[in-house]
């Protein structure tokens, strides 16, 4: 193979390496707001990932509804809102203060499907098989290294985003470290149909040393994923029926008649979290910067929303609006989100491997009654959806700073603040006769939209991701364009 050195340089665009679900994401919004991008992925053309992600919860569904993109994944999966944990324990999530009141069960190759077909309309190619295989940065920018069939050549961009998963080259050329430890050795996933499927559409328990979890597709497959703790094989072996169909058994009691699989697989699963999120130009996301359990399914849902804290905050610094300071944010708000999400999903898988049978007992009722209670049922599930999160808001700022916004009824058209986030950008929230602060500081904040909520309530900046930037309840007009020109011109000033 002969090698070669092709320098394209582009000091306003971002190279995305790997092009999983955070990647796409990521990808996306970059194009969508007109900043070059370039998408390197190591894997040959039609070879997909590991369907390993099945659930997308409702938070990552706002943000998908955000981009115009939540109904075409929703009609490919099968949406439910219970599931049974610990034999007879339920988790309901339909009355959650959300439009997607449940948990959307779609493999993971539909959710990139999705993304995909949106970087097509962007004309926005992936470059597979490439690997990257040198990164160095300077005061101005970085220069990626990348290797292909052709051979060598060199990308040069303001940022680079390493997607490309838990053995990220990006963050093995950083010298960042990934400490942690492996708390599964053999996960076994298995895409079947059953002939008498659970009346539960989630089903799951454990012995303490096996554990079963059975979910619906909406094409009449189930996604089982199990193990056994005391015989685990090495990831090279192959899924045997036979195990598969004992662990169902022993677990939930039948094996629900399982037929042939139409794809299987078998992995471990680890505990860790990259030291540093950022390292100068260069940022993590996704499993590049922190892996778990599958407890609670929440390893592509946070590398999703990882993308979407990301994306417009290298806009802003892209196109002027903010200084380099704006992306330290990234690291200070997702990486406590990051390191929350390991802890509750390794707390699920210790409640899960508790092997004493009393214990187990204890453990079930204890969950069956707990969660029969309304107020502990509501908190779970804004665990498990991610309806919980928020962000760090200044001393002295209003209550509502820093939380989810949800999807407000508008006034006018659009109807709904998510579609008013669509292409990006902050939305002001507020009477009409509040508007003219923010025409008036147009000039400094372009692309800051407008809207009358239609229950009233407190004024509100809402962030291209979602979250509240500032929010008064009952601001003057100077109060609302100082707000607005704080929040989207985030520029140190000059001395």
């Amino acid at each position: 193979m002969s090698e070669h050195i092709d320098k394209s340089v582009d000091s306003r665009g971002v190279v995305v390496v790997g092009a999983g679900p955070t990647g796409l994401l990521l990808a996306g919004d970059l194009a969508e707001s007109g900043v070059p991008v370039t998408l390197l992925e190591r894997r040959p053309p039609g070879l997909s990932n590991l369907s390993r992600a099945l659930v997308v919860h409702a938070t990552t569904l706002e943000a998908f509804d955000a981009r115009g993109i939540a109904a075409p994944l929703i009609e490919r999966g099968a949406p439910v809102q219970s599931l049974r944990l610990f034999d007879t324990a339920v988790v309901d999530v339909s009355d959650l203060p959300t439009p997607y009141p449940y948990l959307l069960v779609v493999p993971q190759y539909e959710t990139e499907a999705v993304l995909y077909e949106r970087l097509e309309r962007l004309g926005v190619r992936i470059r597979y098989g490439t690997e990257v295989v040198g990164l160095r940065q300077d005061a101005d920018g970085v220069t990626v290294t990348a290797r292909d069939a052709s051979g060598t050549r060199e990308e040069r961009a303001a940022y680079v985003v390493g997607t490309d998963g838990s053995r990220s080259a990006v963050r093995s050329l950083l010298g960042v470290e990934f400490p942690g430890h492996t708390v599964v050795a053999s996960v076994m996933l298995v895409d079947a149909r059953l002939s008498q499927p659970p009346q539960a559409r989630i089903a799951t328990n454990t012995d303490g040393d096996k554990f079963a979890f059975v979910a619906p597709f909406k094409d009449g497959y189930h996604r089982i994923i199990c193990w056994d703790q005391k015989h685990a094989k090495a990831e090279t072996e192959p899924v045997e029926l036979s195990e598969v169909r004992e662990i169902l058994r022993e677990t939930l009691g039948t094996d629900f008649g399982m037929g042939e699989p139409r794809w299987s697989s078998r992995f471990h699963s680890d505990e860790r979290q990259a030291e540093h999120y950022r390292v100068g130009r260069v940022f993590l996301a996704g499993d590049a910067a922190h892996t778990h359990s599958p407890a609670g399914g929440q390893g592509m849902n946070t590398g999703l929303l990882d993308a979407a804290n990301l994306s417009w905050k290298l806009v802003a610094v892209l196109r002027g609006r903010a200084d380099d300071a704006l992306l330290d944010t990234y690291e200070s708000e997702r990486y406590p989100v990051g390191s929350a999400v390991i802890r509750g999903s390794g707390l699920l898988l210790r409640a899960a491997e508790i092997k004493m049978t009393p214990a187990r007992k204890a453990r079930n009722l204890a969950m069956h009654f707990a969660l029969a209670r309304p107020a502990v049922n509501r908190r779970i599930g804004y665990a498990l959806s991610g309806l919980w999160i928020s962000y760090p808001a200044p001393h002295g700022a209003h209550p509502l700073t820093g939380h989810r916004a949800g999807d407000v009824a508008l006034d006018g058209t659009p109807s709904r603040l998510l579609e008013a986030l669509r292409g990006g950008g902050f939305v002001l929230l507020a009477p009409a006769d509040l508007h003219e602060a923010a025409t008036k500081a147009g000039v400094r904040a372009p692309g800051v939209r407008t809207a009358v909520p239609a229950d009233g309530g407190p004024v509100r900046l809402v962030r291209p991701d979602g979250y509240i930037a500032w929010a008064a309840d009952a601001p003057t007009a100077e109060d609302v364009a100082k707000a607005i020109a704080a929040a989207t011109d985030r520029r140190r000033p000059e001395r």
